[in-house]
Parts: structure tokens; sequence; C-alpha cells
């Protein structure tokens, strides 16, 4: 029998024997880890940087807790691949990421060693004080709680919440501050200064530890000495120790500490499984770690195309696709911004997947990456709205869920005129359900003001952003996760509320939303000598076109309306609505969108398919719509 070629990840049936493995064998898994993740990169893109980098706490962690029955919580769960190898899942980490295979985050559906899927950032410590609470409420204090948390998602508001709540409540719980000087990007803000002054502290653990030990030792007696010795000894321990905003908070700070050696990282985990309280455990690591590219450029490895690796050098494929919807949307914000110097954008750490980084070179005193804080971009956006600038918030649509209060609060109530770009608007393929951005089109739609929009294809997105920044009031231009298909056609202005008549048909027409265009002309062309099949774009959901709606129901046609997003409460829905304040008849109304339940990750066109979207499926609908118009089933 040909032995396994990763024989100590192979023998993980869980990660309990990782508590007897020597150094040199843990080091040994952590290559076997490593040289798993490069295998992973030459079939398929997947997250990357960040999970060469926690190797070793990966390790040393189920070396020194049994996250079995201790809690564990993976902030943000993109790191997760060498928890997943070395909690028994190795067999089939070949699946990660594909449809029916591994998930590329946590899920409790696959083992017990996973509690949240955490796909956005900055819920750890708020879940994992919760967990701790409820462990103590419910007699099982005896459970250790751990929450990772990378440092860019540490300034996500959220965090300090839950650290203002931790420090009150006092409960035994360890926060593993993971600090590689990145989220996706580099990390902005005075928090990420703050973190890079501690990691330059000169002063080691082991001194600051006999420091603390001195001090201790100093006397306190009567006033006024007692109060000037205490001010002393706090200005001292500031002075030496670092973290006082932790310390402050009533959180006890450690650090910072290599995260690369393993033997140093059980040893200080060891130390703060004991201690009593909350405790911050500032751990430095190299995102990329262990592969020179990788940790060259962490921003390109994030999540990079597939690629070989020939002898350390990576060689990607090349895509034969068109460009997608974001690079189009990149183009029209830099061309707005070119022409008009009030407009300006605003980002969440998203600047590389927004593909921004052209826009932030050109125009750095208009470019505005606020962190991990979606709310905060939304409520500085109307902020700067309010001064007469024409903020641009790009932001992923699953992400800008987040700011739910501040779009409300801050802009629609305001009117306040706004432009949302909802990037990765629809399936967003291995990523799975805690990013698919299906959402934004009820969501948004629902508020006063607001205008929802979606281009059908490439040539439409750069008018509708003009057309959104001529507007008054609050807009938002949702776009897939897609390429975006050409239609070599000249960018049009595009009037706020009309549609656009593709075909004409005289047995039915598709009502297509944005994205789902391409989808309804491959349909209606693959029917030709068949039925006569209308495609209408939408372009948007509010407000709709209600000459298009009267004109597509009338006379006895079928129509079949598309959306890439949940079928509750959007475009479909806005029809249906449309229509019935006509006293139109509506029998004869098909909507075609995502169902009321998650959609699992797999491949884009197999979802597509699944949930009736692509091309053959929505021309089987019609196929089913005509039957039953000729049969007078439930139609006009």
């Amino acid at each position: 029998m040909n032995e396994p070629k990763h024989p100590l990840l192979a023998s993980l049936h869980d990660a309990t024997p990782l508590k007897g493995f020597s150094r040199e064998q843990l080091e040994a898994t952590a290559t076997e880890i490593r040289d798993v993740l490069c295998n992973l990169l030459a079939t398929r893109t997947a997250h990357f940087a960040s999970n060469l980098g926690v190797v070793e706490l990966c390790l040393a962690l189920h070396c020194e807790f049994d996250f079995r029955t201790d809690r564990l919580i993976w902030d943000t769960g993109h790191q997760i691949y060498p928890h997943k190898l070395v909690t028994g899942r190795y067999d089939q980490f070949p699946t990660i990421r594909t449809k029916g295979g591994l998930m590329g985050y946590p899920n409790p559906h696959e083992s017990v060693y996973d509690l949240f899927m955490t796909g956005h950032a900055g819920c750890s410590v708020s879940t994992a004080v919760g967990l701790r609470s409820g462990d103590v409420v419910g007699g099982q204090s005896e459970r250790r709680t751990v929450a990772v948390i990378g440092d860019g998602a540490f300034p996500s508001g959220i965090v300090f919440e839950a650290m203002n709540n931790a420090g009150e409540l006092q409960d035994d719980l360890t926060i593993v501050l993971n600090d590689n000087k990145m989220s996706i990007c580099p990390r902005v803000g005075s928090v990420a200064g703050y973190l890079d002054r501690l990691r330059s502290n000169p002063f080691y653990t082991g001194l600051k530890s006999e420091v603390v030990k001195l001090l201790e030792r100093v006397p306190m007696f009567g006033d006024p000495t007692e109060r000037f010795l205490a001010q002393l000894k706090e200005g001292v321990k500031a002075g030496f120790l670092g973290g006082m905003l932790f310390e402050e908070l009533n959180i006890r700070y450690i650090g910072p500490i290599d995260g690369h050696d393993i033997g140093l990282l059980r040893k200080y985990l060891a130390m703060v499984r004991e201690m009593k309280g909350p405790v911050l455990l500032h751990v430095v690591t190299e995102k990329g770690h262990g592969y020179k590219p990788a940790a060259a450029d962490p921003v390109f490895f994030h999540t990079p195309p597939a690629f070989e690796d020939r002898n350390g050098e990576p060689v990607t494929r090349k895509s034969d696709g068109l460009p997608p919807y974001t690079n189009h949307a990149r183009d029209a914000i830099r061309d707005a911004m070119a022409s008009d110097p009030k407009v300006t954008v605003i980002t969440a750490a998203m600047c590389q997947g927004n593909k921004l980084e052209p826009v932030r070179e050109q125009f750095p005193d208009r470019f505005f990456d606020v962190g991990i804080c979606e709310s905060h971009a939304v409520a500085f956006a109307a902020g700067q709205c309010k001064t007469g600038i024409r903020p641009i918030v790009d932001i992923y649509s699953t992400f800008l869920q987040r700011s739910y209060d501040q779009v409300f609060q801050e802009v629609s109530l305001q009117d306040l005129p706004v432009v949302f770009m909802l990037d990765r608007a629809g399936l967003t393929a291995p990523d799975g359900p805690t990013h698919h951005g299906l959402y934004d089109i009820g969501y948004m739609r629902m508020f006063p003001n607001m205008v929802v929009m979606a281009p059908g294809y490439a040539e439409e997105v750069a008018p509708m952003l003009q057309a959104s920044l001529a507007h008054d009031h609050p807009c938002s231009i949702r776009y897939p996760k897609a390429s975006a298909m050409q239609r070599g056609t000249a960018g049009e202005p595009i009037e706020i509320g009309k549609s656009e008549t593709l075909r004409q048909g005289t047995d039915g027409t598709i009502v297509a939303f944005g994205g789902t265009l391409e989808s309804a002309l491959m349909a209606a062309e693959s029917l030709e000598g068949e039925l006569s099949i209308g495609v209408v774009n939408a372009r948007f959901a509010k407000p709709l076109d209600i000459e298009m709606v009267r004109d597509v129901t009338e006379d006895g046609r079928f129509v079949v309306t598309l959306e890439e997003g949940c079928k509750m409460g959007g475009f479909g829905s806005a029809f249906l609505e449309c229509a019935n304040e006509q006293c139109l008849d509506t029998r004869g109304i098909r909507c075609v969108a995502l169902p009321d339940h998650y959609i699992q990750h797999g491949e884009r066109g197999q979802l597509l398919d699944e949930n009736g979207l692509s091309g053959s499926a929505i021309a089987e609908t019609c196929r089913e719509m005509a039957y039953r118009q000729d049969a007078g089933v439930g139609v006009k």
C-alpha cells in the first residue's frame, strides 16, 4: 500500500493526537499543511495567504485546548483551512469550495470543531463572550473559550462593544489577536498604528514580566504618597508594557509574541488558559508565511487565481473571459471622479476586491478606505454628502447588510444623494452562503427615496453611475461577480425608472433585472422557431417602469421575471405589486428568483441552473408557461 503524501495529516481523525506530537512532528505537520494549500491552488482559487499565516498558531491552539468541548471562533473564517486539516477533514479537503464539498469557512454541519459560519469580520469576540457567559450560567464553566481575530477585523465597532462587555463581566476568556499588518489589503486607521507601536516596542515579553513583578512589590502607603506611587506604577506600566488600551478596558494584555514559534505559542497559550478574567494575547504573524511569493505579495495571494508552483515560482492560468462588472464599475468611478472634483469613493477594506487601486493612486485625496467598518462607511458618506460632496460607497452586497440602520437613518431618512455600488450582488459561487449577495434588492427598495437599479451589460454601468450622480436622491447599483456581457453599443444616457426592450415577442416576454439579461437573451434565442419571446432589460426595480409592466402583461402574453436575488421582496415582487396596483391580471406572471433558503457554495453556472436562472432553465420555464397558456391553466 502506498504511504499517503501527508502521513501526519492523514493520521489525524481529530485534533487530539496533536497534544502528543513532539516539536519536530508539529513542525513537520506545518510543512504538510503548507504543501496541501499549495496543491489546492493548482486546481482552483481559494483563500491562501491568510491560511499560510496561521499554521503554527492553529497547531499550538489544538495542542493546548480540546476544542471538541472547549470553544474556538475564527475571525474571519477564511483562515480556517489549517484547522480543517487537523480536525479530521484531510481526506475531504480536495473538495473544499466545490459543490457538495467542504465549505471555505467554518461550518457547524461539518464538524463539532466548528461553531459559527464566520464569513463576516468582527463578530468573534461578541460570540465568544456570549459562549463563555452561557457556559457559566449553564454550569459548564470548566470549558475554555478562545476567539482568534485578525488585526484587519479588529477595528470593527462590534469588537469594541464586545470588549467593553467582556471587561465588565470578567468571565474567563482568551482573545488571540492575530496581527499580520493586513486585512485583504494593508490595514488602515489609528488602531493599526497603535498595534504597530505595540509590535515595535523594544521590550520583549520576558522583560515586561519582570517589570510587572517589580512594580507589584512597590509598597502602597498613605496619602498623598500612596496616590503618587499608584500613578507612577501605572505610568511605568504604560511606558514599558504597552497594551494600556486593553488594560483600561479590564482586559489583561500579553505580548506581542512570535506567532510562528510553536514552542513559544504553546507556552503562552498554556499560561493564558489558566488566567482569570478576559485576556488578550497579541500574536504577530506574517501573512503568506512559508511561501515566499505569498509573503512578498500578500494582497495578490489573499485569494489568487489558480496557479501551478514551479520551483517556488507561481504560474497563474490565463482567463479567456470578458472583463467582470467590477472592472467596468471601477472605470466608471474613475471617470466620474475625473470629471467632477466633488465625487469621492468610500470602501470598507475592499480596495483590492473592488479593484480600486488605480482610483486610489490617481485620486488619493478623494479615496477613503475606512477599514472593516461598514456602518461607519455609510454614515461617513452621509456626512460628506451633507457638505455638497457626492460620495460613492463601493461595497459588497453582503457586507452592506452590516450598515442597514445607517442606510435607513443617515441616508434614506435624510434623503441624501449617496450612491451605493453593490459589488458581488447575487451568487458568489465557491464563497457560499456567507458571501452570496441575495438580499439587497429587498432591503434597498423598501426605503423611501431610494432608487434601485442594475446594469444588464457592460455598456450600462457608466451611464447608470452618471444618472445616479445627477439624481438628488440616494441610489443603489447592483452587479454580480461575473463577466459582463458586451453588446457593442455606445453608453447611451439612462433615464431613471425607464426600461429597455431588446426583443419583441408574441407568445411571452422575459423581463430580466440586472445580470440575468444575458441568460434571458440566450433563452429567447434558443426558442426561435418554437416560441416568439420578447426580452426586456428592466434596469430598475424601483422606480419600476409602469408602462412596461402594463405593455408586457396585457394581450394574454405570459411574463417571466428574472433576478439573481431572493424572491421574497425582490424584483418579481415589485413587478407583481405594480401589476396589481394597475388592476392587471397577474395569473400569467412567473417570478424566477432564488428560493427562501440559504444557497450553498458551488460553481456559479451550476448554481444558476439549479435555481432556474440558466439560459436552458429559463427556456424550459417559457415552454411550461406557453403550455399552460395554450391549455388555459391558471392564465387569462
